[in-house]
């Protein structure tokens, strides 16, 4: 299936089948009780979501909205639960899986902790523009408060960071 920029594939709080990115870049969000949203995550091509859902299902922890087109699988639970449980390969596919978003997870700690503002912001730049069409800037996809909430810094520093980055 295709999902275009802004489009919603699945709400915090439902439960479903899980999903495999091809292509595009996917955000997740949690939406607070005040409706404001905090951005936990961004999915990229290979990925299976919802990760906390890839031994046994768990209702949606966030809402995934597409940042820009793209093409993504449906797996229906059932077959994906069955196949973990039976094949061997299967098995080690999804713990393939969660070691690499656990190595991700681990990086990002070590960034959010050990690293200046600028450093912070240069990271992620550089990290996300591998997944991002040539000249996309990181602007045209997240809004200065998505950006640091993601790297936990203050919308006014990232304003000040990106004015001194051109």
């Amino acid at each position: 299936m295709l999902l275009h920029r802004n489009e919603i594939l699945f709400r915090q709080g439902d439960t479903g089948p899980l999903y495999r990115l091809h292509s595009g870049l996917l955000k997740i969000v949690r939406v607070q009780e005040d409706g404001r949203q905090l951005v936990l995550n961004f999915i990229v091509p290979g990925e299976v979501i919802p990760h906390h859902s890839l031994i046994s299902p768990k209702a949606y922890h966030g809402t995934a909205i597409a940042l820009m087109t793209s093409e993504i699988e449906l797996i229906p639970a059932s077959e994906w639960y069955a196949k973990v449980t039976t094949d061997t390969e299967a098995a080690l596919e999804t713990a393939r899986l969660l070691q690499s978003r656990l190595r991700m997870m681990q990086e990002r700690i070590d960034q959010l902790a050990l690293q200046s503002p600028a450093e912070k912001l240069e990271a992620f730049r550089s990290w996300i523009a591998r997944y991002l069409p040539p000249n996309t800037k990181l602007t045209d996809l997240l809004t200065q408060e998505e950006i640091g909430q993601f790297i936990a810094l203050r919308r006014e520093t990232i304003n000040r960071l990106l004015r001194e980055s051109h």
